[in-house]
């Protein structure tokens, strides 16, 4: 029975085997096999099988390399290469199926008699940091920021497009390249709690994070906020140093129906544009707005006389909420390159969407069905994590010529100079769970990832953008080589950068072929690590036993001095560093400017010597997730900061 069910599991690319996180091999058990194999829609036919190429929608190969074909005919066939111009070239398939691929990157229609292929020619690696920049200045900087945490006057009570076009513009003046972005994706705002890594639609935007005067002009928007009634509420808002998120939405969807009220009155130049969008994105549009305004009529107590003309108000306001989201952010990015940055924003493509979302209907033969995204048991999680998401199925995505994975890449790098990929070791294996089931009855599944990094790499220099992979956690053996190889920085983080007895690594054995950071959203800042708060309130919220949260603090002391000690031999290395930094992060961000890596971002959090951490990974209940706001000084705050940054990495000082 197990070898069956083994032999099953292999076909479906269910891994048996893995090494955990810590460092421990692992074994799938025989209930796992069972319950994965019950739920996975895994194609049984041999010609189906993994390791063969069937005649499927797409296509994907290295430029210059042989494509291999599955044929039945054992002859040598002419054949027509159609590029996407229109340009035809005359080819020969070898008897065995084999041809060469074209030298110029792009997409094909391959004609052979009655079959007809699709053919995505993928350049050797992305686009990269050098590509973006001038070869003779030094490696690129910049922050990230948690978009709604940032603040601007009259912002309402959470930040958006319009706050981060002004940190864009001050950083770009103290010489920073990018703008690294939490997620955008349009979430389902009906729901109790928010996460920018559950998104409904990954493909559209959350318009809550628009700034609509940005295109609608300052004038429109205080005028609308008059006429709604809200003033007082929206000024109110601003003085919290929470986002309430239900109230944040109840202030803006106010406000933005006045703003298309208003704008329905008065047709001009920006209706004929917002008529062009809606006609350009179509269907995919139409099926989005529909999946919302469905979802808010079913939270609301409308009289079914009433439903159709409300369903259509609803279904014509998010088409109007995505197409002022759209320019919002072109803007912004139009606004960071004009201003002098050489990358601009970079956005954050999340791992998977939910369940019930206008993604997995809009794809539903790409998606996987009774299954969530999660992670096994590791030293931060030891029951491991669900996620409460789903994302496209192995199967699926080649069924379906990758057309969702594609659409996402495209909607994703338009937005921007860079895109970092949430959880990078999804293009090569995700941690499935059977939906109800704790995360300990999952499995590793396995994806084309030659496939996915083709593409990747192709629509990277289609859109000149760089691509970031957050390769955290269980990393599998020759993973990072392979990602390295396709031109996916990888993510160094200074509180991860230890050796196998737990010092911290000297800057200059960091990667080059990375991003380097002092932490992340799931992490505590600098300071709130040194303090072990993340301790302190994973103890309370999790009702750890004394003894734990003792282990645990002590365990952090002593990371705490091997850091200190290792910023001490670094800094006593450099005698031009001179006195210790004035500010008490300072020395850690400079360590980390010391690296050999291309790419520089340095979290607001630590820039701002801030010590609450955005998210504390498993937990859903008592702890302010996705929540916290940044100081009211906000961008004045960082003058100070910025000019530090570009004199460590510039060797200059702004005035």
């Amino acid at each position: 029975m197990r070898s069956t069910l083994e032999d099953s599991a292999r076909a479906a690319g269910i891994e048996l085997d893995w090494i955990d996180a810590y460092g421990q091999p692992r074994r799938l058990a025989e209930r796992n096999l069972q319950q994965l194999l019950e739920r996975l829609p895994w194609p049984q036919s041999p010609r189906q099988g993994r390791g063969k190429r069937a005649n499927v929608p797409l296509i994907t190969v290295d430029a210059g390399g042989t494509v291999q074909l599955a044929v039945t005919d054992r002859r040598a066939m002419p054949a027509k290469l159609r590029d996407e111009a229109g340009a035809e070239q005359s080819l020969r398939i070898d008897a065995d199926g084999r041809f060469q691929a074209p030298q110029r990157h792009g997409y094909y229609e391959l004609h052979c008699g009655a079959e007809q292929w699709r053919l995505a020619v993928a350049p050797a690696r992305c686009y990269s940091v050098a590509d973006r920049l001038e070869p003779e200045l030094p490696p690129s900087w910049g922050l990230s920021a948690q978009v709604y945490s940032l603040r601007r006057a009259g912002d309402g009570g959470m930040g958006d497009s319009g706050a981060v076009a002004e940190l864009a513009r001050s950083l770009a003046q103290a010489g920073g390249d990018a703008v690294a972005l939490s997620p955008l994706h349009a979430a389902r705002r009906t729901a109790a709690i928010y996460s920018p890594y559950t998104p409904w639609h990954r493909g559209w935007l959350d318009w809550m994070y628009a700034d609509p005067a940005q295109v609608l002009g300052a004038e429109a928007v205080r005028a609308a906020l008059a006429d709604a009634g809200i003033g007082a509420g929206w000024e109110q808002a601003q003085c919290d140093s929470l986002v309430d998120w239900p109230q944040a939405y109840a202030l803006r969807r106010t406000l933005w129906q006045q703003l298309h009220t208003r704008f329905l009155r008065h047709p001009g130049q920006l209706h004929d544009d917002l008529l062009a969008f809606a006609q350009h994105h179509g269907e995919s549009l139409r099926t989005h707005a529909r999946m919302v305004a469905r979802d808010i009529l079913q939270t609301q107590a409308t009289p079914r006389s009433d439903v159709p003309e409300a369903f259509r108000v609803e279904l014509e306001f998010e088409i109007f909420a995505q197409w002022l989201a759209a320019r919002c952010w072109r803007d912004t990015q139009n606004m960071a390159l004009d201003a002098g940055q050489r990358i601009g924003l970079i956005n954050d493509l999340a791992v998977g969407c939910d369940a019930g979302g206008s993604e997995a209907w809009s794809y539903r033969d790409s998606v996987l069905k009774g299954l969530e995204l999660g992670a096994p048991p590791d030293a931060f999680n030891a029951d491991g994590q669900c996620w409460g998401i789903t994302t496209w199925s192995p199967w699926g995505l080649q069924a379906t010529g990758f057309r969702h994975y594609i659409d996402l890449l495209r909607a994703n790098m338009s937005r921007g100079g860079g895109l970092r990929i949430d959880h990078v070791m999804g293009l090569y294996r995700l941690w499935v769970v059977p939906q109800g089931e704790s995360a300990q009855q999952g499995g590793y599944l396995h994806y084309p990832c030659d496939d996915l990094l083709r593409i990747l790499a192709l629509e990277s220099w289609r859109h000149r953008c760089i691509v970031i992979g957050e390769d955290l956690g269980t990393v599998p053996a020759g993973m990072r080589e392979r990602l390295t190889a396709r031109g996916v920085l990888g993510t160094d983080v200074l509180l991860f950068m230890r050796d196998a007895q737990g010092q911290f690594l000297p800057p200059a054995q960091w990667r080059r072929e990375a991003v380097a950071t002092t932490t992340t959203h799931d992490l505590p800042p600098l300071l709130g690590w040194r303090a072990a708060l993340d301790i302190q309130q994973r103890a309370q919220v999790q009702a750890w036993p004394e003894h734990l949260r003792s282990e645990q603090q002590q365990e952090r002391r002593a990371s705490v001095e091997k850091l200190d000690q290792a910023l001490a031999r670094w800094h006593a290395d450099r005698p031009e560093a001179g006195v210790a930094p004035a500010y008490a992060n300072q020395l850690s961000v400079d360590y980390v400017f010391d690296s050999p890596a291309q790419l520089v971002l340095i979290p607001l959090e630590d820039a701002l010597d801030r010590q609450e951490q955005p998210n504390l990974p498993g937990t859903v209940q008592g702890y302010p997730n996705w929540r916290h706001r940044l100081p009211a000084s906000g961008v004045a705050g960082l003058s100070p900061i910025l000019r530090q940054m570009n004199r460590q990495q510039h060797g200059t000082t702004l005035p």
